[in-house]
């Protein structure tokens, strides 16, 4: 069984929920997250990137900075833009853009859980993302931003998310990227009944937020041993939006390579030939697994990967990143470790193709690469998950994002 349970929540006041709320910390940079927040003193990024409100050579993780978010959130708290909610709830939560539409439940799941593994992983951690995160949350005082985890769908379960979305909701605004986010507040039996529902299952899993995951366990292991307390603790939980696997939408992780490792344009195709199927005039946007675009010396091609490795039986050596690494990025471009090179960026495909064209054209002095393929799907990502295994580095960008803000967990 898996704890999902109501929660005392710090949450905005409904008028300025749609200024408050923010896209999380991990998906702008310092200068994005500075554009965002200009001119919106309530918006969220000031609680989670608080470098935007410093000079620009300030290191972002300096004391000085995660001082300045706790000051942030202070102020929202005393000039009433964040209310505590007296009575815990649980906020069933529906994202909606263009034709896909998702709804599932924000509140607390038990890092007992996430610890023992009924809360699954396919993600390793860096250590010093993790050192950020838990540094970032214990001189907040909480867990500053929902983590966003998946169940296999269930009946009981989505039959009573559907019922209490047919209520008025406590939130609803369009986010400035067109998503549009309403909550509704479950108190009382309804939650009850609900966590109730949720105790059936056997497992969640981690779709994104893997590092604020594992700094909300190290936290919780270091307040209990400054508190030398045995009974239940708020810091014994983790602020979780959990969606049915069959709503969730993955879209690419893409590539882009720096140089050609010494190869002319025409050297390196030759060498691709040599290991793989290579197609001219392909699609921007593969069709299918075992399909990868690849953009290079202006020019889309199509690569064909072995048919022996898609149809591996191994969950994690069968996925279209994994091959391309094994046969590509790693022998023939050099890029031995995508986690640590710097001859590497990982393009979400929410940017576009485009994106990619424009990343390789600004490379000086070039020649580079770039590499679109098809997402990952749930069902690959919950395989790789029950394996005990880890996706390559940078293999899913979920689609839409949460918002930061909406809902705060104390600890």
């Amino acid at each position: 069984m898996v704890v999902v349970a109501p929660l005392p929540a710090l949450r905005p006041r409904p008028e300025l929920a749609a200024a408050v709320a923010a896209v999380p910390y991990d998906v702008v940079d310092t200068g994005e997250a500075r554009q965002l927040a200009a001119g919106n003193p309530r918006s969220y990024l000031h609680v989670t990137r608080p470098e935007i409100d410093m000079p620009a050579a300030t290191d972002p993780h300096s004391p000085a900075v995660y001082e300045a978010g706790r000051a942030a959130l202070d102020r929202f708290v005393a000039d009433g833009t964040l209310v505590r909610d007296p009575v815990p709830a649980l906020y069933v939560y529906r994202l909606a853009v263009g034709g896909h539409r998702q709804l599932g439940v924000l509140g607390l799941c038990s890092l007992d859980d996430y610890d023992a593994g009924r809360i699954k992983k396919h993600e390793t951690t860096r250590p010093d993302k993790e050192d950020d995160r838990t540094r970032h949350l214990l001189t907040l005082g909480c867990q500053p931003e929902p983590v966003f985890l998946a169940y296999r769908h269930d009946a009981e379960v989505d039959r009573r998310l559907v019922a209490a979305a047919a209520g008025e909701p406590l939130y609803r605004f369009t986010a400035p990227d067109g998503v549009e986010h309403t909550l509704w507040r479950l108190a009382g039996a309804d939650a009850e009944a609900l966590t109730t529902a949720f105790a059936r299952l056997d497992a969640l899993y981690v779709a994104d937020g893997h590092h604020r995951c594992a700094a909300a366990s190290r936290a919780r292991a270091e307040l209990r041993t400054n508190r030398r307390v045995t009974e239940p603790q708020p810091c014994d939980f983790l602020l979780a939006a959990v969606f049915p696997d069959d709503q969730v939408r993955i879209l690419a992780y893409n590539r882009v390579v720096h140089d050609l490792a010494g190869r002319s344009p025409a050297q390196l195709l030759a060498a691709l030939r040599a290991v793989m199927e290579v197609e001219e005039g392909a699609a921007a946007v593969p069709g299918r697994r075992g399909r990868v675009s690849m953009f290079l010396d202006g020019r889309w091609y199509g690569l064909v990967l072995p048919g022996e490795r898609v149809a591996a039986s191994d969950p994690v050596e069968a996925l279209d990143a994994a091959i391309l690494q094994a046969l590509v990025l790693g022998p023939l471009l050099g890029v031995d470790d995508p986690r640590t090179s710097e001859r590497i960026d990982f393009v979400g495909g929410s940017r576009g193709t485009a994106e990619l064209e424009r990343r390789v054209a600004a490379v000086e002095p070039g020649p580079a690469v770039a590499f679109s393929l098809h997402p990952v799907s749930v069902e690959e990502l919950i395989a790789v998950a029950d394996a005990g295994r880890v996706l390559p580095p940078k293999s899913t960008w979920f689609d839409p994002k949460l918002r930061s803000g909406l809902l705060v967990h104390e600890i």
